[in-house]
C-alpha cells in the first residue's frame, strides 16, 4: 500500500522529465499537481508515515535551496526533490537514494552520448545544447521508475 502513491506520481513524473529534457524547466504546476496528489493519497499512507515522509521532504528542500542560492541547482529542481520524498516510504530512503544516484549517472551519461550527436547538438532539446547544466527531472522519474520496480520485486 505504502508504494501505492509513488506508482500514481510517475506520470507526473514523466511529463516533468519531458519538460525539463526539453526546456530545462520544470513547471510550479507540476510540483503543485505532485503535492496535490499526495494530500489525495495521505489516506493510503497514514499520519506517522506522512510525518515522516514530511521530514524527509523538509531536509530536502533545505538542503536543496542552500545548493540553489551557491546556484549548483534549479529552484524547480529543488521544489521537484522535495515533492519527490513525499512519495518515497520512509523505510526505503538509503534504497532511493542508491537508486537516485544511478539515474542521476545514466542520465549524465545518456546526455553526454546524445550531445556527441552535431544534428542533435544544432537542432535538439536544450538541454542537449546547453553546457554545464543537467536536466533533474529526468533524474527524478528514473528513479521513481528503479524505485517502484524494486519495491515490486521486493513484495
Amino acid at each position: 500500500m505504502q508504494m501505492v502513491p509513488l506508482l500514481l506520481a510517475l506520470p507526473i513524473l514523466l511529463w516533468i522529465a519531458w519538460t525539463d529534457v526539453m526546456a530545462l524547466r520544470i513547471r510550479n504546476s507540476a510540483v503543485a499537481a505532485a503535492v496535490a496528489l499526495f494530500v489525495v493519497t495521505l489516506p493510503l499512507v497514514g499520519w506517522p508515515e506522512a510525518g515522516w515522509r514530511l521530514l524527509a521532504a523538509a531536509v530536502v528542500f533545505l538542503t536543496g535551496f542552500a545548493l540553489f542560492a551557491a546556484r549548483l541547482m534549479g529552484g524547480g529542481d529543488v521544489k521537484m526533490g522535495a515533492a519527490l520524498m513525499l512519495f518515497v516510504p520512509s523505510g526505503t530512503h538509503s534504497q532511493f537514494a542508491l537508486l537516485f544516484s544511478a539515474a542521476m549517472l545514466m542520465g549524465i551519461l545518456a546526455l553526454e552520448m546524445l550531445r556527441r550527436l552535431p544534428a542533435l547538438r544544432r537542432a535538439g532539446p536544450v538541454s542537449l545544447r546547453a553546457r554545464g547544466t543537467f536536466p533533474m527531472g529526468l533524474a527524478f522519474a528514473l528513479g521513481a521508475v528503479l524505485h517502484v520496480l524494486m519495491l515490486a520485486a521486493s513484495a
